[in-house]
């Protein structure tokens, strides 16, 4: 295809989205409005990701030792517990300190008056890389010379693993959804005039397929890609007023949303990806159907 031919193709298609300028508005507009939807609920699903991994450092297993070992040899046993391959980090509890504890978590009730610290014993919080092999950890920790007893909360562990795979099956259904939604937007918007019998004269005349397609490329490309831009600065807005809205209302910080910047250039990648594939591909299947005149 000779160089002006193409130069006269882009032409065309960036005419088109003028020539239709309500469709073409709309069509943005419902693109704009799916990426944001999209957007949104990415940052959430991957917000709600990272506050479920914080809480799942808190299921720990407490690993005691035995009542025989003295203190020396009860930290030599840390160690081995951190030789572990799934140990994140094991922090030695001494007898001393666990009474502390044992006392104010009971507000000094005085009824924990003749607990001395020789009815306790040292023992190690040991958090985990992977919650998901908490009990084959555990096992391994029993193993050990000189453990007693190893008490780890399975339940809550696998509650939050299993949290986790949902917001990661949500998250693709959704976005899955609101991608074929846009898709189809933008083929209607392509699709709504009556361009057969263009196409047919076109074609009459010795227009090939792909002479023919560019400007229906071009046109669902620029769509796509206008509405990813736009979406992507209100997402940006938005993100950033929703951060600001709970940081003054959440006084206790139960909320902990990572800036946009750690979010950038993934967004930046899905957006432009989305823009491109919703335009390109909308684009293309619209105009199939009318390639058989």
């Amino acid at each position: 295809m000779k160089l002006n031919n193409i130069g006269y193709l882009l032409k065309e298609g960036f005419r088109s989205i003028f020539q239709h300028g309500f469709m073409s508005f709309a069509a943005i507009c419902v693109t704009v409005a799916c990426l944001i939807i999209v957007g949104s609920f990415s940052a959430l699903a991957y917000n709600l990701d990272i506050m479920v991994q914080d809480l799942n450092k808190t299921s720990e297993i407490m690993v005691y030792i035995d009542s025989d070992l003295s203190d020396a040899e009860a930290r030599s046993i840390g160690t081995k517990i951190n030789l572990l391959d799934n140990v994140f980090d094991a922090k030695y509890v001494s007898r001393e300190e666990a009474l502390q504890n044992f006392v104010s978590d009971h507000d000094n009730d005085s009824a924990f008056s003749g607990v001395q610290a020789q009815d306790l014993r040292h023992r190690y919080v040991v958090t985990l890389e992977d919650n998901t092999k908490m009990e084959q950890t555990a096992e391994q920790l029993k193993n050990l010379p000189g453990v007693a007893k190893v008490s780890a909360a399975y339940e809550l562990a696998q509650g939050f693993t299993t949290l986790q795979n949902v917001l990661h099956i949500v998250s693709v259904a959704v976005i899955a959804v609101l991608l074929v939604v846009s898709l189809l937007i933008i083929s209607v918007k392509l699709a709504m005039y009556d361009r057969r019998d263009e196409i047919a004269i076109m074609k009459m005349v010795g227009a090939t397929n792909g002479f023919i397609r560019l400007p229906f490329v071009v046109e669902g490309f620029s769509l796509g890609m206008i509405g990813a831009i736009l979406a992507f600065g209100l997402e940006w807005l938005g993100y950033d007023a929703m951060i600001a809205k709970i940081g003054s209302v959440d006084a206790l910080q139960l909320f902990n949303f990572v800036p946009f910047q750690e979010l950038l250039l993934p967004m930046v990648a899905t957006f432009a990806a989305a823009g491109m594939f919703v335009g390109i591909v909308g684009s293309w299947t619209s105009i199939r159907k009318f390639m058989d005149v």
